[in-house]
């Protein structure tokens, strides 16, 4: 049976990254005095790195010219990239807070139906938790945190995506088994890491992950849809389902062997 739903936040919950994420960090490497700017289509090649920490310090070992931090951080690279990615959620925060960026379709229904049908909810994302809160309480609703039995977010596992431990770590918390639960996320990483720790998934694909590969996926939609906007089914079965509910999720559910 059916009993809880796991989401991921960026690309999933609201469609983040091009507008939001790419964006706060180039405002920090400006106000950083550095001559880096990410582009679109950078920026799609650079989330192949999970994590924004990580992200930073790979465009900087693989981009000319090598920069060395100077002044208060020479030396500590570490350091500086950990506050440089504090100046981008600072910035990230402002967008958020100035609603640029809504829920995608059909999150907040879905959300809202799952609660009211006793559906268990959590969060598994490589997110910081500051960035998380603020997207939840300025794109859903300011009590939406309280809607989460579990929100696991940053660094709260030493591996992130495509490592399980995220999910790992969730179902602990949860105490619930992997069959019990299914997984929504947008991009093949997720999907990896979802999969590995035997969660079936379905995948909600945004403009930098269409393309990516799904075969693993219970489902693959272009979004979760609304009664009065309807998805588009990319793979699996839909049956006559034009939007996912939660109806939809306990139908796939129980057709569904686990992942291991």
């Amino acid at each position: 049976m059916l009993q809880a739903l796991i989401f991921d936040v960026d690309g999933t919950l609201a469609d983040t990254e091009r507008d939001g994420h790419r964006i706060a960090f180039n405002q920090a490497f400006a106000a950083a005095g550095l001559p880096w700017n990410w582009t679109d289509s950078q920026y799609a090649k650079l989330l192949a790195i999970a994590g924004g920490k990580e992200r930073i310090r790979f465009y900087r070992n693989q981009e000319p010219p090598d920069f060395r931090p100077e002044g208060a951080f020479a030396g500590d690279l570490t350091a500086f990239i950990a506050q440089l990615h504090a100046s981008k959620n600072q910035y990230y925060s402002h967008l958020m807070a100035a609603g640029k960026i809504p829920a995608r379709p059909g999150v907040r229904r879905l959300l809202q139906e799952a609660r009211q049908q006793g559906i268990r909810l959590a969060i598994a994302t490589t997110s910081s938790p500051e960035n998380v809160m603020t997207l939840l309480t300025t794109a859903l609703a300011p009590d939406s945190p309280d809607w989460f039995e579990v929100i696991a977010a940053g660094d709260i596992v030493p591996a992130k995506k495509p490592a399980p431990d995220i999910y790992h770590y969730v179902l602990q918390k949860m105490q619930l088994q992997p069959d019990a639960c299914l997984v929504i996320e947008d991009s093949q990483q997720g999907l990896q890491a979802a999969t590995q720790a035997g969660l079936k998934t379905v995948v909600t694909v945004n403009g930098y992950t269409r393309d990516q590969d799904f075969a693993k996926a219970a489902l693959v939609l272009d979004h979760l849809g609304e009664p009065d906007l309807p998805f588009r089914a990319i793979a699996g079965n839909i049956d006559a389902a034009t939007y996912f509910d939660i109806a939809l999720a306990r139908t796939l559910h129980a057709k569904l062997a686990p992942c291991f």
